[in-house]
């Protein structure tokens, strides 16, 4: 077996475009007509450019090569150029690619990747939500309350999500972030963020775990300072309190607080994420599959947190080819907790795919089909093109001020 082409997709996300702007596909095909999809999380570049490097990766790297030799197709792609180091966006590429070839691996073997990494343990995946506005709000007016700084209004969307099985839910009440920071959080956004997790808690009471995300914007004692507001509400983590660079300064932070530290959606490889590890930064680690290098790095990851008493959340904040993705690793990892979702896997989101993604009563069931058990609809790619010039994801770039 041998890989002989590559085709990309990028896909406009519809709205209200939960996960973000678009999504970046690759399909990889064998000399005997095998394909497998995969997705690159890549939010440094424009998707058009991310997809030319897919393509330049696979032509240097892979193609005629036999899809099964994971390790070696990863350590050529990951040390082409003497780079050797995790870069976001040589692993993001990679990611994808490495994706595809599980998911041919798989459908020559007749059998879903979990089944080749180890076999299934979890038969149902406890899954989590990000608090969204409720149904037909896309977006509220500027100045309208809104989900994401209303914490009444929030803790009726996480009621009315409890209510649909879910047994967690996330937000991030905690304030504007930008490529400036870590800042002090300003005394309104501890005061929100104390008042959020108030009302949900009130609202779901203990039929449900208050999951407090940030994007990494707080100093060291700023996030010492959140982390003693929220505390008597008892998160269940504190997700990713300070910017990713200093393993010893998040591991700080994890040791001020009883609130489990959750970290990992920016990193990238096995090594950042064992010197996370090392530090005790976090107990729960939240590796991204189309950013951390793919599924056996993924695996791995998840062997390292074992032996540190430390758990898997698979984070997600792309598209359904990388949701099937976090679900093969998290089938078949002893140590996982709970996987993000988006929603419950229906609407929009799922347009750009011919299969779905089961979920029942707060948990996500883990597909038997061959490969990850997804297949992509050209035709709804090419109908939803994507136009705009913003990139996946941005942050403000002025600093926070008080």
């Amino acid at each position: 077996m041998r890989l002989d082409r590559i085709e990309t997709f990028v896909f406009g996300n519809p709205p209200p475009r939960h996960g973000g702007r678009y999504f970046i596909f690759v399909r990889l095909t064998t000399a005997c007509g095998i394909t497998g999809v995969g997705e690159i999380y890549n939010a440094t570049f424009g998707p058009d450019l991310v997809a030319a490097m897919a393509v330049d990766m696979f032509t240097r790297q892979f193609e005629g090569a036999d899809p099964h030799h994971v390790e070696r197709l990863w350590r050529q792609s990951y040390g082409a150029g003497f780079t050797q180091r995790p870069d976001v966006t040589v692993m993001g590429v990679l990611s994808g690619l490495e994706m595809a070839c599980w998911d041919i691996i798989g459908k020559a073997a007749d059998q879903p990747v979990h089944q080749l990494l180890g076999g299934k343990v979890h038969d149902r995946l406890r899954s989590y939500t990000y608090l969204y506005p409720p149904e037909g709000d896309v977006y509220p007016e500027p100045g309208a309350p809104s989900v994401y700084d209303d914490p009444d209004l929030a803790a009726e969307v996480a009621a009315q999500m409890v209510d649909k099985g879910f047994t967690a839910v996330k937000f991030d009440p905690a304030g504007p972030f930008s490529v400036h920071d870590g800042h002090q959080p300003r005394m309104a956004d501890l005061s929100r963020s104390e008042l959020f997790c108030k009302r949900i808690r009130e609202a779901v009471g203990d039929r449900a775990d208050l999951l407090f995300g940030t994007h990494g914007q707080f100093t060291v004692s700023g996030a010492k300072r959140m982390a003693r507001r929220i505390e008597p509400y008892d998160p269940l983590w504190f997700e990713e309190p300070i910017p990713p660079e200093n393993p010893a300064d998040m591991a700080e932070v994890a040791r001020f607080t009883s609130i489990p530290v959750a970290a990992g959606e920016r990193l990238c490889t096995k090594h950042e994420f064992a010197r996370l590890l090392e530090a005790g930064g976090a107990s729960i680690l939240q590796m991204n599959l189309g950013r951390v290098g793919g599924l056996l790095e993924a695996k791995k990851i998840a062997g390292m947190a074992e032996t540190r008493s430390a758990q898997i959340a698979p984070h997600l904040y792309c598209g359904p080819v990388v949701a099937a993705a976090n679900i093969q690793v998290a089938a078949c990892s002893p140590n996982f907790l709970i996987l993000e979702s988006i929603g419950t896997f229906d609407g929009p989101y799922m347009s750009c795919l011919k299969t779905g993604i089961t979920w029942e009563d707060g948990h996500v069931v883990p597909s038997d089909a061959p490969g990850l058990g997804v297949e992509l609809d050209d035709a709804a790619i090419a109908a939803s093109p994507y136009t705009d010039t913003e990139l996946h994801l941005t942050m403000a770039t002025q600093p926070v001020t008080p």
